[in-house]
């Protein structure tokens, strides 16, 4: 890992670079079966294949009369009705030339039965529940094999692969799965975080402002981003600068068997010396200067065998850390297949000014022909939380550019 306060180390990583070095000390979680139930937004561990086909039958598309296409070739038809099939049951007829039977929607079509003439087409208009079906029914209507009938296996073939591991459950796969009969399904397990700030400077959300003091917001951020991108968050507060603060909470979150550690602040070299005494007493330490803005400070190390990634303690930092680094650690530890950040071509609605550093930049998007244009949304100091608020996409401006003329195209990172 190469950690420790060596001269390399203050060298400038690119994000690349540094995002890479991270996710080598990641991978996937171990599996889990859980029932269907729990299984909203979870990363499937395998792939499932259907053990049937669906439909199981050939069923009605409507509410009707199962019929034989080729009794209505002539002008005027009137048939005779020898069943009535509700949805659910096995219909124990088979039609003759000549007959018909009232079927509803998803009921499986009698033998000899290959078309359905709807009900609003025939002469029985009466959809009262509880309505017994006519003795015979009419139309003048030509109707061909196949017409309003769902065949069987048109939607899914047995063994055919469904849903690919590594995909985020979404309620219409439960639906798909809840179809196919699969009570417990093969997951990996939610990755583990516990996130801590550090700083004597910061108070409880519901404490009385003083001054000189902030309040914690980024505990509140960043734990939220974790849940976002499916993990869960063993919130261990805010440690005060001493040693036996910042140790105690290590030590807890040791104990509770997370996948690694989260900070923020405490990541600038002077005040960062307690996290990083701590983290070398029982592992090593690398504070890294990422090319990037905002949030050039980047902690990586080992506590004992966790690992451990501190963000800088600016909130507007700490969230673009979070989406750069730590979103795709925890899709990487939830064996995600996509990251669910998508990427996508913009136009600048202005000129845009930068520093040379790969920078993230707060912007809203509105649509102009068919093309998404970009307006940066308020001054990008990386303390400005409201402007990130208001955007939903940062602009990525790529390292070595310094300006970009207003109508250029850059890639947005869609939030």
């Amino acid at each position: 890992m190469g950690m420790g306060y060596n001269r390399r180390a203050f060298n400038m990583l690119s994000v690349t670079e540094a995002r890479e070095r991270i996710l080598s000390h990641f991978k996937t979680t171990a599996t889990e079966s859980i029932p269907l139930i729990a299984c909203a937004n979870r990363v499937l561990a395998a792939d499932i294949a259907s053990a049937h086909e669906l439909p199981l039958f050939d069923n009605s598309g409507m509410d009707g009369f199962a019929i034989r296409a080729e009794d209505t070739s002539a002008s005027h038809i009137t048939l005779k009705v020898v069943g009535d099939i509700p949805a659910g049951s096995t219909p124990n007829l088979t039609l003759k030339p000549g007959e018909a039977a009232r079927i509803m929607t998803g009921a499986q079509l009698p033998e000899g039965a290959n078309a359905v003439i709807p009900v609003e087409d025939t002469d029985f208009h009466n959809r009262k529940a509880g309505t017994s079906a006519p003795e015979t029914v009419s139309f003048e209507k030509k109707i061909k094999a196949g017409e309003n009938v769902r065949p069987r296996g048109m939607d899914i073939q047995a063994g055919e692969v469904v849903i690919k591991k590594g995909q985020t459950l979404k309620p219409q796969d439960l639906g798909l799965l809840a179809m196919l009969g699969i009570a417990n399904v093969q997951v990996y397990k939610k990755p583990r975080v516990a996130l801590l700030s550090s700083g004597d400077e910061l108070l409880a959300v519901d404490a009385p402002l003083e001054s000189g003091k902030i309040r914690d917001s980024n505990s509140y951020t960043l734990a939220a981003s974790i849940e976002s991108a499916g993990g869960d968050v063993l919130r261990l507060g805010v440690a005060k600068d001493t040693r036996e603060s910042v140790e105690g909470l290590f030590k807890k979150a040791i104990n509770e068997n997370v996948d690694f550690i989260l900070s923020s602040a405490g990541v600038s070299v002077g005040a960062f010396d307690y996290v990083k005494e701590v983290i070398e007493a029982n592992g090593e330490m690398d504070f890294w200067r990422v090319n990037m803005r905002p949030g050039k400070p980047l902690a990586f190390g080992k506590y004992f065998d966790k690992p451990f990634i501190g963000l800088p303690g600016n909130p507007v930092s700490a969230f673009v850390g979070f989406e750069v680094f730590v979103r795709p650690v925890l899709e990487r530890l939830s064996g995600k297949l996509e990251s669910s950040r998508r990427r996508i071509k913009v136009r600048s609605a202005e000129e845009i000014e930068s520093d040379g550093r790969e920078s993230y930049l707060r912007a809203k998007l509105h649509e102009e022909n068919g093309i998404q244009i970009a307006r940066l949304t308020g001054h990008q100091g990386s303390g400005n939380l409201l402007s990130l608020v208001q955007a939903d996409a940062l602009l990525i401006i790529p390292a070595g550019v310094k300006c970009v003329p207003a109508g250029q195209e850059v890639e947005a990172l869609l939030l």
